[in-house]
């Protein structure tokens, strides 16, 4: 029960990466606030049925309403120990046919949503001398990339220059600041992501992925979420800054073609 008495924040928690956090913080104790803007959250916080567990339905870029939202949870719970920022979109579309809508769609979710939320929080943390961040960035963008992910890559890059930027200025407040980068994980997202690429066929284009990966599977969306437990515990006190990389080594090889 390392995360028992604390309180959390997992926005984009109502499915996917997040659900899988929201699950594995519930596990270890958490008190779990989950905020989504996707209809999915009712049916989510009815399917889990837990005391520990409450949620708002919101716009992560709205600013104005995420401070009302953390002002109500404070009122609440009393304090805010974890925040999680799950939230983000992915779609594929060519850069040279992209249309500023995507583009702008994707900076303000994945960038600003990120950027608001961290914002409406950090104040109280400070004047707690104690927080937990956890930004979910991705291989996606800092270390490889695919055709059509150009608008997916810039946000997620970003992500991991905000995470290392922000450890530095919250780490004399005992605040650790870290960001998962996840490889293919089993998730919503990326069933997008393959009829994106395969209206046909997408669980070919999953296969396709799985196989290209020396595990020989996608991660599951319970694994990411025991590393964010860790990340949020006090086991992981002495990290802070850090690109935490959860891919079943699909970035190790150097080439598939060399070896014995």
């Amino acid at each position: 029960m390392k995360l028992d008495g604390k309180v959390a924040i997992v926005t984009g928690g109502a499915m996917g990466n997040g659900l899988g956090i929201v699950k594995v913080f519930l596990k270890y104790g958490a008190d779990v606030v989950v905020i989504d803007y996707s209809d999915k959250i009712s049916s989510t916080l009815k399917e889990l049925n837990h005391p520990k567990l409450m949620g708002y339905k919101a716009d992560i870029r709205d600013e104005k309403m995420l401070r009302a939202i953390v002002s109500d949870i404070l009122a609440k719970k009393g304090k805010i120990d974890i925040l999680v920022n799950n939230a983000g979109i992915a779609k594929l579309e060519k850069f040279v046919t992209m249309s500023t809508e995507i583009r702008d769609t994707h900076f303000d979710i994945n960038i600003k949503g990120t950027w608001n939320m961290t914002q409406a929080v950090v104040p109280h943390m400070i004047e707690r001398q104690y927080g937990k961040i956890i930004n979910l960035s991705s291989v996606t963008g800092p270390m490889v990339a695919d055709p059509g992910e150009v608008a997916y890559a810039t946000t997620k890059a970003a992500i991991l220059g905000f995470t290392k930027s922000l450890a530095m200025e919250l780490v004399s407040h005992h605040i650790n600041v870290n960001a998962i980068m996840p490889g293919y994980i089993m998730t919503p997202m990326v069933e997008g992501i393959a009829l994106d690429s395969n209206q046909d066929n997408p669980k070919q284009v999953i296969q396709g992925i799985a196989d290209g990966i020396p595990m020989g599977r996608l991660g599951t969306i319970e694994e990411l979420g025991e590393l964010a437990a860790f990340l949020a515990s006090d086991d992981a006190s002495y990290i802070t800054g850090q690109g935490i990389v959860i891919d079943g080594a699909s970035t190790l090889p150097e080439t598939r073609s060399v070896g014995v």
